[in-house]
């Protein structure tokens, strides 16, 4: 068969089979391509990914140093809580009053020294003055009843007191207590200057010393 004769052979219905047919197989072609080269991707993408790369392992870390163990302490002892303090809304009030420290001395005298004492003293002889002979020369002083007393018959009691001398003779004397008659103390004082006799007064050493002595006279009449 000649081309020409193929060439009047084909004719419109065959040729749009024969078209379709080879648009068919060349679509098949062309799906298996690409289904092939998606696998080969697929596959080298696999074998990319699955590689397993080791890295060489890190040196080993040094040790940390030791760290500082404190050392045990015993625990803090107990502390009471502070007592309560009760602090009033309205404390009193207060009032001080400032005392001036008192005067410093400007003269001050050096300490003296004392000086070890002596021997203890002797007894002391000292006593009052006595009376001598008193019941001779009060019965003098009573006898020599004042005349004026002894008329107006006038009684009475005269305190009297006289200073002894060294000689034991009394002076000086002073009425202590009065009889209420003044004749009657008079008269008392007058009798002891002239009649009352005594041993003197002595002093520490046992000498004569002027002294004192007081008594009392009672006139009555019989």
């Amino acid at each position: 068969m000649s081309y020409a004769d193929q060439q009047q052979g084909l004719t419109g219905p065959k040729l749009v089979a024969m078209i379709i047919a080879l648009s068919i197989v060349g679509g098949v072609g062309a799906g298996m391509v690409i289904y092939l080269a998606v696998d080969a991707v697929k596959e080298v993408i696999e074998r990319v990914t699955t590689v397993n790369v080791e890295e060489e392992p890190p040196p080993p870390d040094e040790p940390p140093p030791p760290e500082d163990i404190p050392e045990p302490t015993s625990p803090p002892p107990p502390v009471a809580p502070p007592p309560m303090i009760n602090i009033a809304p309205n404390p009193p009030q207060i009032e001080t009053i400032p005392i001036p420290p008192p005067p410093q001395p400007t003269n001050v005298r050096p300490s003296v020294v004392e000086a070890p004492p002596g021997p203890p003293a002797p007894p002391s002889k000292a006593r009052g003055a006595r009376t001598k002979n008193e019941r001779s020369w009060a019965a003098r002083i009573q006898e020599n009843y004042p005349p004026r007393a002894l008329r107006e018959e006038v009684e009475g009691t005269v305190g009297v007191r006289v200073t002894v001398t060294v000689e034991g003779r009394a002076t000086g004397c002073s009425v202590t207590a009065s009889s209420g008659s003044s004749i009657l103390d008079q008269a008392a004082c007058t009798g002891m200057e002239r009649y009352a006799r005594f041993e003197p007064a002595l002093n520490d050493a046992g000498n004569p010393t002027t002294g004192s002595y007081s008594t009392r006279i009672t006139y009555r009449l019989n």
